[in-house]
């Protein structure tokens, strides 16, 4: 799930300031900078800062949008009193369909999991059998998704079950939606946004090429981090034509359906993953695992709560993708 090139990328010129604002409008004291910058130190500065470029929308679809996204929003439940609530949040950061797929079916794992019915949001856009019927993916939606979330949770004994899933890059989670959406969503930016919320109780699942990155900024003692790969290596399984990543399918599609810990289910995935990298004769993707110290005071009420029986796993295989070529 690897993004080439992408650093290297920098707009080349800017745009021409505006004319003076009227007095009830925020003063603009800068002219426009490039979207990404012309050195690499400008570059590197912009990446952190998660940028995401939009070109081409159309308004009616950036009103459907507005629309779909607003009533998912409203629909989230508030959070009970007397027990420790989870609400999840799924989110496909890429219109390659596998992503989509993926978002959707771990929406629905995540929230029997977690007991988090009417508590579950899923931005995942088109999965390329039909039109988009839920709130597209992007940079945007996931703020105000968390946003809204930290808005409803008590956040001294509420936890964020965040699901991503996306190519990823050297520099953070890659956003791209076709020939219009692009970004980045660095560890300091997402860590300053989580920060600014204030949630601080939280599963993060992240499916991507060095998702590893991640684990300096976000690992902490009321955190469970999750991701697809070490800083340093690849995922595998992203073709748009499958059903799973390789990560999605062993700890989501699998592992997360019975009933063992957190901990448990990590490790069963990192071993199926390993199977079938070694099997595909593939360089390992080094899946990493970090559960905070305190992590156990609400993640324990929570899977006391998980059900019995295990869910049947759904979907194509994403090993069967060595077949033809991952």
């Amino acid at each position: 799930m690897r993004v080439p090139h992408l650093v290297r990328l920098a707009a080349a010129s800017t745009l021409v300031a505006m004319a003076a604002p009227a007095a009830t409008q925020t003063t603009h004291s800068k002219d426009w900078p490039p979207m990404l910058g012309t050195t690499p130190a400008e570059i590197s500065g912009s990446l952190t800062q998660g940028p995401q470029l939009e070109r081409g929308r159309s308004a009616r679809w950036l009103l459907a949008e507005h629309r779909k996204l607003d009533a998912a929003l409203q629909a989230l439940a508030p959070q009970h009193q007397e027990r420790v609530d989870a609400y999840v949040v799924s989110v496909a950061l890429d219109s390659d369909a596998v992503f989509a797929r993926e978002a959707r079916e771990a929406g629905k794992v995540l929230s029997r999991r977690f007991d988090a019915d009417g508590r579950t949001l899923v931005l995942a856009g088109s999965f390329g059998a039909a039109d988009a019927d839920l709130p597209h993916g992007n940079l945007n939606s996931l703020n105000v998704a968390l946003a809204r979330v930290a808005e409803l949770m008590d956040r001294e004994q509420d936890v964020l079950v965040l699901y991503t899933t996306s190519h990823g890059a050297e520099v953070g989670l890659a956003y791209h939606d076709g020939d219009q959406g692009y970004g980045i969503l660095s560890p300091a930016r997402f860590g300053a946004i989580l920060d600014e919320l204030g949630i601080r109780n939280r599963v993060l699942i992240l499916s991507a090429c060095y998702a590893g990155i991640f684990v300096p900024r976000l690992a902490d003692a009321d955190t469970a981090l999750l991701t697809a790969a070490s800083s340093a290596r690849t995922s595998f399984g992203c073709r748009a034509e499958n059903d799973w990543t390789f990560f999605g399918d062993a700890l989501i599609n699998h592992a997360l359906r019975k009933p063992q810990s957190l901990e448990a289910a990590g490790r069963e995935a990192q071993d199926m993953i390993s199977g079938w990298e070694t099997a595909g004769r593939l360089k390992p993707s080094d899946p990493q695992m970090v559960i905070g110290s305190r992590v156990a005071r609400w993640l324990e009420p929570l899977e006391a709560r998980m059900p019995a029986s295990t869910s049947t796993p759904t979907g194509r295989p994403a090993v069967e993708s060595l077949k033809d070529g991952n």
